[in-house]
């Protein structure tokens, strides 16, 4: 089986990462072969040189692509959270990786108003009083996904409800 590339996409506190993380525990215990690759620990310890501008997240998006190309090619399952804000650069990342690995656009949908609730970083408040700027979903667009191959809705699944609905969908991929 060639390596599969999970790529989940929504708004920050969407609950990409929760079910990631979720997913990656299941994973462990049936001892397959996967990697988490993380927006937040991506920019802390590989693009802590780029900003937020559409530039900078379009080059902070492509390395983080180079590096699930480089696992999946290594038949590793890739959790990919990451905000992904635009269907140009996700159709971008579709057609690099879709050759090379099973790719499965994933979006974790919740509202603005239930992502800003959730924030325990402060990030939302910080974006509305002009601290942070280019932040997405406030001084910056969400552009919801046109072609997800799933949509995980948090306001209305559990995180477990959730990573089941991945777990299957990467089980299937298998047969």
């Amino acid at each position: 089986m060639k390596g599969t590339v999970i790529w989940f996409t929504g708004l920050s506190a969407a609950g990409k990462t929760t079910i990631a993380k979720a997913v990656s525990a299941v994973l462990k215990e049936k001892s397959e072969k996967h990697e988490i690759l993380d927006g937040d620990i991506l920019r802390k310890h590989i693009t802590s040189d780029l900003g937020f501008s559409h530039e900078d997240r379009e080059k902070n998006l492509a390395r983080a692509t180079f590096i699930a190309k480089l696992l999946a090619r290594n038949n590793v399952i890739v959790l990919s959270a990451f905000i992904t804000p635009y269907n140009s650069v996700r159709r971008k990342i579709r057609s690099e990786l879709e050759g090379d690995s099973n790719f499965v656009e994933v979006y974790v949908k919740a509202s603005l108003e239930t992502c800003k609730k959730r924030c325990y970083k402060g990030l939302y408040a910080k974006a509305e009083k002009g601290i942070i700027k280019n932040f997405t979903g406030i001084s910056d667009p969400f552009e919801e996904p046109e072609n997800a191959d799933l949509v995980l809705d948090t306001e209305n699944k559990t995180i477990e409800e959730c990573s089941e609905e991945v777990l299957k969908f990467i089980e299937n991929l298998k047969n």
